[in-house]
């Protein structure tokens, strides 16, 4: 499909009181072809977004149509999906938000004459992670163990819904972007805190491998997905793998196993580690990049142990209680044991 480059284009981003929604905003403001960018979120973006208009309102709510109508929006970017409760009131309000929120949008996308665009940022955690994993997910590829709640659910419910809209409006192009997880000096994420810490937990007898994607590769291909309108699904994520034991070396961190039954007691940044996280940290992931380059046609900047190079630089030594607790366990472990 040829670039879409024609003057006029209308931009709605979803999720831009988040920092990936504001800073995609901003920098897709900023381009010539792009008449105009509406965010769209619950609350007020954090921080400058230049040259976008922000409307106040909860996608949740079948008030998104008219925006979308009102505004004649032809390109929808839905970043909105969120991986951790936060503050968003826990569990039920996290899966309300992103798979209800998903559901209204759709259907506001639905009666939308003008659209002709709508890009998804979903993730390889619809995936999963288990024992029974091929050494790379394609595209075509269904989880081993299919994911009966959290995140990784709602990712699933997502992108089940995504399909069903493109078979009902086959003449929107909808592309899918299943990012690997992301890390970058700018990146507040459940793995990006399991390695800010000083002291990183690791499941014993286990070294999973892991696949990043660096925040700029990131907004490059959501750029890149707007201006080409390449539909599908595609893997995205850095060359390369690196497993735990070698990330935690290239950022100088001091790992402690922990046996499998226990490693769901050890916490982070004030919370319990998520179940998906738990599992990549147990098996890891791998995922297959040759549709992202032959068909998508985008080829990341940084590889994942550059990106594990660039994060480390952000990474500054910070003891806390959480790791001195784990450092105690690591202690009794190894007396019990006679070691």
């Amino acid at each position: 499909m040829a670039e879409r480059s024609g003057p006029g284009r209308v931009l709605l981003v979803t999720g831009v009181s988040r920092d990936l929604g504001r800073r995609f905003a901003r920098a897709a403001a900023r381009h010539p072809n792009v008449e105009r960018v509406i965010g769209v979120d619950v609350a007020p973006p954090r921080g400058d977004i230049g040259k976008v208009g922000f409307v106040r309102a909860d996608i949740r709510n079948p008030v998104i149509a008219k925006v979308i109508a009102k505004e004649e929006v032809d390109t929808v970017v839905h970043l909105s999906v969120i991986a951790t409760p936060g503050t968003t009131g826990g569990r039920s309000t996290m899966k309300e938000l992103n798979v209800i929120g998903t559901m209204q949008l759709l259907a506001a996308c639905q009666t939308a004459p003008s659209l002709r665009q709508v890009v998804v940022k979903s993730t390889t955690q619809v995936y999963g992670a288990s024992s029974r994993d091929p050494a790379m997910f394609t595209e075509s590829m269904e989880p081993r163990r299919t994911p009966s709640s959290g995140y990784a659910r709602d990712v699933a419910d997502i992108e089940s819904y995504v399909r069903g809209f493109a078979r009902r409006r086959p003449d929107v192009a909808v592309t899918v972007l299943r990012c690997a997880n992301v890390l970058g000096p700018n990146v507040v994420s459940p793995i990006a805190s399991h390695f800010r810490r000083s002291v990183v937990p690791n499941v014993l007898g286990f070294d999973p491998r892991l696949q990043f994607l660096h925040e700029q590769d990131l907004y490059g291909v959501l750029e890149h997905s707007v201006r080409t309108g390449v539909p599908g699904t595609f893997n995205v994520a850095g060359d390369g793998v690196l497993t735990h034991s070698q990330v935690a070396r290239r950022l100088q961190r001091m790992t402690v196993p922990i046996p499998e039954p226990l490693f769901g007691l050890a916490r982070f940044g004030g919370g319990e580690y998520p179940a998906e996280l738990r599992a990549l940290l147990t098996y890891g992931r791998g995922v297959d990049t040759t549709r992202m380059r032959s068909l998508l046609g985008f080829e990341p900047r940084y590889t994942t142990a550059e990106t594990v190079v660039d994060f480390a630089d952000s990474v500054m030594p910070s003891p806390n209680r959480a790791d001195r607790a784990l450092a105690a366990l690591e202690s009794r472990l190894t007396g019990a044991s006679g070691d």
